[in-house]
Parts: C-alpha cells; structure tokens; sequence
C-alpha cells in the first residue's frame, strides 16, 4: 500500500499531509485525482472523531482505496469550544474557500470583542480517521495545538483561523510559521504522524 487517498478537496491540507508521509514512500492523493465525484457524506457528527469516521467510511468503500480523513477546527475557552465542529461553515456564508474564511474569522472576532486577551485561550484540534477499502476501521488519531486568539489576522501561511491563531512561545501566529515549522507543531502534523505507524503497517500485511 504506498498510494493512500486523503478525503479532502482543500489544498492546502493536502500538502500539510503529503510533506509528512512523502518520506515513508506513501503518495497521497485528494479528491480531485479521483476519476469520478463521489457524493460527499453529510458530516452531521457532533465530535470531530464521529465526522472523520463518517467521511473516512464513506469515501473507503465508494473509491475502493485506503482513505485518510480528518475534521478539524478551533475551539475557544471563552465561546464554550465554539465554533468547534462548525468551525469551516462557522458564518454560513460565503462560496470560495478564502470568502468562508473571512467571513469566519470576522464572527469570531466580533464574538471575542469584549474578552479579554487572557481569556482568549484557544485551540486547534484534528481528529484522523484511517479505513480500509471495505470501510472497516484501522486507526484514529488525534493532535491539537494550543494558542490565544488576536484581535488582527497576522501572517500569509496558513489558512482558515491560523492567522488569529497566536502562539505566546514564539510570539507569532500559526500564519506566521513556515510550512515546515507548522507541520512539526500543528495539530494536523501531530495527528498524521501518530498515523505514520499504522499506514506503514499495511504496507507489511501480507497480500
């Protein structure tokens, strides 16, 4: 098994994911590589864990591949974990992924107006789900990054809520961290690495 599919249209989540394995010998394909669209399943999970399993299942047995999923976003201390699972669609509007964005970081930061920067407490978290061509289960992992949410975007790296995203150990945000930096810390990176191991076990399983 050296061609794995990661269930994911975003880009940029796809590079995160194939600077990592790269170097296993494991190539990494998204969605767009995929001959035909599958229809993509609701992910109406009230867990980041149940809407990686959800998407990881589904996309398993419609491609027949070993698919990699994740569901990832931000919680907040001071909005109750908020947005949370919703954290992608967290202002309901907007078509292109960069509109979304905006659109998302500017509640937050409306939401956040009147909290105090010591109690802006945040995270990253990103639950992985691996499964098998027959939609069976063979691994899930899980990392988060922790940091404090600004008042201003800073940086051009990262996407989504990074540039909100400070980290007080560097005095920058997540958009402020290089490619490689980001992975060696975020909760993506953490979450594919603890994955390294059962990926690689399918590779020793005999045919």
């Amino acid at each position: 098994m050296n061609e794995l599919l990661f269930a994911t249209g975003n880009p940029h989540k796809i590079d995160e994911v194939r600077a990592i394995l790269a170097p296993h010998g494991i190539t990494v394909v998204g969605l767009d590589s995929l001959a035909r669209a599958i229809t993509e399943p609701e992910e109406d999970g009230d867990t980041f864990e149940a809407n990686a399993r959800l998407k990881a299942i589904a996309y398993a047995r419609a491609t027949g591949m070993t698919c990699l999923a994740d569901d990832s976003g931000l919680e907040v201390d001071a909005l109750g974990g908020r947005p949370g699972v919703r954290s992608a669609r967290y202002a309901g509007i907007g078509n292109a992924r960069d509109e979304r964005d905006a659109a998302n970081n500017a509640k937050l930061l409306r939401e956040l107006k009147d909290v105090p920067p010591d109690r802006r407490a945040a995270r990253f978290v990103c639950a992985m789900c691996l499964a098998d061509p027959s939609g069976d289960i063979l691994a899930e992992t899980r990392g988060e990054f922790a940091g404090v949410i600004i008042d201003h975007p800073r940086g051009t790296h990262g996407f989504g809520y990074d540039p909100l995203l400070h980290l007080p150990d560097r005095d920058c945000t997540n958009a402020e961290l290089s490619p490689a930096e980001k992975n060696a810390r975020s909760h993506r990176g953490t979450a594919v690495r603890l994955m390294i191991g059962p990926i690689l076990g399918l590779s020793s399983r005999p045919a």
